[in-house]
């Protein structure tokens, strides 16, 4: 009988060492595991800690109150979810909203930004800032949507994004001119500055977009556009 209750320690002993070492296995994945939609299944990253923090949670309804687009517009857009490395480290989520043609883009570029680690710092759909493209500038946030001025704005109809607004400033080509949003400063050594030759340029570009560095009156890094039928 002894002998037996000894084997059965002995058992209950590796079965347990066997589970702990199972347990102390490290999760596998890549950041192509990370959902853009829905609540994101997180990989163990670098500079990720237990959660990840939302920075918008908006219904649609929610994200176009108060706008005065008109319902043939509004009928265009498609509000998504985003993830990406923050200026604080940490892995956060927000929400674009964008129109239904550039979406995919957007998905795919914000993918691409998180697997090189290029720092965004919030993106939120601009309602939050009253429809105040110089508050959301001068936030530092990055956006889709907001209606304007059609004839010129492509953020009108949502075929349009801006990234990182005071990171990468607008800056007059000619004249002695603030840069916008007021007291931004380009410093190309910070992450989440873009300028000719980055990757994030390039893999706009190869999806088809027009990157602002090249308008003809001034230099407007943050802003990239899609041309395309919409209405």
């Amino acid at each position: 009988m002894k002998i037996i209750l000894s084997l059965f320690s002995i058992l209950c002993f590796f079965c347990s060492c066997t589970q702990y070492q199972k347990d102390k296995q490290p999760l596998t994945g890549t950041i192509d595991t990370i959902l853009l939609s829905g609540t994101p299944q997180m990989p163990e990253l670098p500079h990720q800690h237990n959660d990840t923090i939302t920075d918008a949670d908006y219904s649609f309804e929610e994200a176009i109150a108060g706008t005065k687009a008109p319902q043939s517009i509004i009928d265009q857009l498609e509000l998504f979810d985003v993830v990406y490395l923050s200026t604080d480290q940490k892995i956060h989520r927000g929400q674009i909203l964008s129109n239904k043609t550039i979406a995919e883009d957007i998905r795919t570029i914000f993918r691409f930004m998180l697997e090189k680690e290029f720092v965004i710092e919030k993106a939120i759909p601009i309602v939050k800032y009253n429809w105040s493209d110089s508050l959301s500038m001068d936030d530092n946030n990055s956006y889709s949507f907001c209606y304007r001025d059609i004839t010129y704005s492509k953020h009108a109809t949502g075929m349009a994004i801006d990234i990182n607004p005071r990171f990468n400033p607008l800056r007059w080509k000619t004249g002695n001119r603030p840069n916008k949003p007021e007291g931004a400063v380009l410093d190309p050594t910070i992450n989440g500055t873009l300028y000719p030759g980055h990757p994030v340029v390039e893999e706009f570009r190869r999806l088809g977009f027009r990157w602002g560095h090249s308008f003809t009156k001034f230099y407007d890094d943050h802003h990239f556009e899609k041309s395309g039928k919409v209405g």
